[in-house]
């Protein structure tokens, strides 16, 4: 199929049939279009770089994104125990552990009761200790189950019932025992 310039310059005798038909056939190869020409091994390693590169990125992006969650969860413990945090005063010594390590809080006896009753719960804020009620407890051990030191309600649930609890069972602790 040729243009009216071509036929044009066909009937004026200043181009060849052959020529015209060479330069259609080019042109229906340029509108078809061909199979690209195979890559070169620099546009290859070009983009194996790339891909690399954006690999990297996405590694590096998920580590900020996990550290980003994770300072924003330990945010919500900070803000959780400072809003419920119980107010101690006393003088009796509340001894328990962290760790391996024995800690204490001074506390009266009304919150030694709760502490040993599992109403209230030691969580550890900052350098140091507060006491909060089971239910801010629950909020912070879904956010960060290490933020709890001393949870004696939590303790009993999951002791179970096993030998030595049937052994110990006839031994009668002291009620004024404090260690």
């Amino acid at each position: 199929m040729r243009n009216p310039l071509q036929d044009q310059l066909l009937k004026a005798g200043l181009v060849k049939k052959s020529k015209v038909a060479q330069v259609v056939r080019e042109q229906e190869k340029q509108r078809h279009g061909k199979a690209p020409a195979p890559a070169s091994p620099e546009q290859i390693e070009a983009q194996r770089l790339q891909a690399e590169r954006a690999e990297r990125d996405r590694a590096l992006a998920a580590e900020r994104n996990a550290a980003a969650h994770a300072n924003e969860l330990r945010a919500q413990v900070r803000q959780i125990v400072e809003t419920n945090k119980i107010k101690r005063d006393g003088e009796i010594a509340y001894r328990f552990t962290d760790g391996d390590r024995i800690h204490s809080v001074l506390v009266n006896e009304s919150l030694r009761a709760q502490l040993a009753g599992g109403t209230l719960v030691i969580a550890r804020h900052d350098q140091g200790y507060e006491l909060v009620p089971r239910a801010a407890a629950e909020k912070i051990r879904t956010r960060d189950s290490t933020a709890i030191v001393l949870d004696h309600g939590r303790a009993d649930a999951a002791a179970g019932s096993g030998d030595d609890d049937e052994h110990y069972a006839k031994f009668k602790v002291p009620d004024d025992l404090i260690w």
